[in-house]
């Protein structure tokens, strides 16, 4: 098992006070799955890929991913995972706008253990002619391939996707599914992306809801191609 996690708890406040983000949560996600998780605002799921990316520590419970507890690791032993197997998208793009589309990938490859070629990973990802842009020369859609490109260039284990449509329109939403789906089938990269879009749940392996920070549903998804999504 890729992803093995038990009883995870996360909790804010004290007392009477005290909210729980993830309450009892366990999930456990074979490598290479696409799993999309799906909850409304405040259910849990954005604590819960935070964790996963080791961007968060958990209150309570156990998560183990490709072998590492990461309950028990040192922060300098989490930024290492975080460094080397996570690559994490995000809804706003976070790109460097002083740096070109090659510029904001090389960042990244530069600093990583075994990364992509980063010419051929931009040529693949139908960036080659935007190389020499800037984000602000781009596109919506085109950023957030450039986004997708600088997390999948290091090469990682795990892809966290955090909303990475909500920004987009339709047309610009189907484009970058259809990367993340080809990322997963071709480089056998674990994707976990987190979304209330029910739609985007068709294209998943695996399909999980969360409520009032609560695994509802795990059910094997039917993984359809994106371009059957009726969105």
């Amino acid at each position: 098992m890729f992803i093995e996690m038990e009883h995870i708890r996360k909790e804010y406040g004290n007392g009477e006070n005290k909210l729980y983000a993830l309450n009892d949560a366990s999930l456990s996600l074979e490598k290479g799955e696409f799993c999309v998780i799906l909850g409304p605002s405040g259910s849990g799921k954005s604590t819960l890929l935070n964790i996963l990316g080791g961007l968060d520590s958990a209150d309570g419970g156990k998560l183990i991913i490709d072998g590492k507890e990461l309950t028990k690791l040192t922060k300098k032993e989490l930024a290492k995972y975080r460094r080397e197997q996570v690559g994490i998208v995000f809804q706003t793009y976070n790109l460097i706008g002083e740096l070109t589309v090659r510029e904001n990938v090389k960042v990244v490859s530069d600093i990583s253990a075994t990364p992509l070629d980063a010419d051929k990973l931009l040529d693949e990802l139908g960036l080659g002619k935007h190389k020499t842009h800037f984000p602000s020369e781009l596109s919506g859609g085109q950023q957030q391939r450039c986004a997708i490109a600088r997390a999948v260039v290091k090469n990682p284990s795990l892809l966290l996707c955090d909303e990475p449509t909500g920004a987009l329109d339709s047309s610009s939403s189907r484009d970058v599914l259809e990367l993340l789906q080809e990322v997963n089938e071709k480089y056998g990269t674990t994707v976990v992306l987190i979304t209330h879009n029910e739609a985007i749940a068709e294209m998943a392996d695996r399909i999980v809801r969360i409520r009032d920070g609560k695994i509802t549903e795990n059910k094997v998804g039917p993984k359809k191609p994106v371009k059957e999504l009726v969105f």
